[in-house]
């Protein structure tokens, strides 16, 4: 009988391709990122616990291009900052992805909270134009022109925060404890521009990063990019806290029974 493919793997293949997928070679990305100050108080709404405000309340979107073997991909996130444990980081509220493949693998090992999208780099010249869209809505725009040649960073280990969980099978909160997992990338850069422009936010009931307003625009930023990433589980989590934000993985129409902020008329 011919090989089944869904069938059972040997253990001596599933080493291999194990062993195959930890001997990637360094996968550059030309992405475009802009990080802002915005309120306070929005900022600290969308952090579940046990995650904390940094006290910068800094906002960062990152526009990718990737150049993965085999097939372009479109890779973005809106993050705001946070610390957890003493540990500063960046919590993802969304992060489309232009192909499938992209998403699984993060959202079910990680727990990222990664959605099909359209990602958008485009560069003319000195003029650049970086975007996230998903539902037809550019919930995310960045526009500008690049100024000046910026020196290149250190490598540097930057950690991003996740919560990873399944609902339940009934509807009723998880199957399983919730757990918070750090994930640390290094990152290297072999270009680096500064860009002059802004930040466009549009309205999204499926996005709506438009409440993480623009106070003040602290950079903007193109580059030639690579990172690998580990993660472990730093702790499990109350399911009773995280559930009051688990629509933030998904693209929730009940939203629109959302009430008004406390105090609003």
């Amino acid at each position: 009988m011919a090989r089944v493919r869904y069938g059972a793997r040997t253990e001596d293949e599933i080493r291999a391709a194990r062993t195959a997928s930890s001997r990637l070679p360094d996968i550059w990305s030309t992405g475009v990122v802009a990080v802002w100050e915005s309120d306070p108080d929005a900022v600290a709404a969308v952090l579940p616990p046990p995650l904390k405000p940094a006290g910068d309340s800094l906002v960062r979107a990152n526009i990718s291009r990737v150049d993965l073997p085999g097939y372009p991909l479109g890779a973005g996130s809106v993050a705001v900052s946070a610390v957890h444990d003493g540990l500063s980081g960046w919590y993802p509220l969304v992060m489309p992805m232009t192909q499938e493949r992209a998403l699984i693998g993060g959202r079910e090992v990680f727990g990222e909270p990664k959605k099909l999208g359209e990602v958008t780099v485009e560069r003319d010249g000195l003029v650049v134009r970086a975007s996230l869209a998903r539902h037809g809505i550019a919930f995310v725009e960045v526009r500008g022109a690049v100024d000046s040649v910026l020196p290149l960073p250190e490598p540097t280990e930057k950690v991003d925060f996740y919560f990873k969980f399944l609902p339940a099978v009934d509807g009723e909160g998880f199957d399983a404890d919730p757990v918070l997992v750090h994930c640390v990338r290094n990152e290297k850069v072999r270009r680096l521009e500064r860009i002059t422009g802004d930040v466009v936010l549009r309205e999204s009931m499926y996005d709506p990063v438009a409440d993480l307003p623009v106070r003040r625009l602290v950079e903007i930023t193109i580059g030639e990019k690579t990172t690998d990433q580990r993660g472990r589980v730093a702790e499990r989590v109350s399911a009773r806290d995280l559930l009051p934000y688990i629509h933030q993985r998904y693209d929730d129409p009940q939203q629109i029974l959302d009430g008004p902020p406390a105090g609003s008329v």
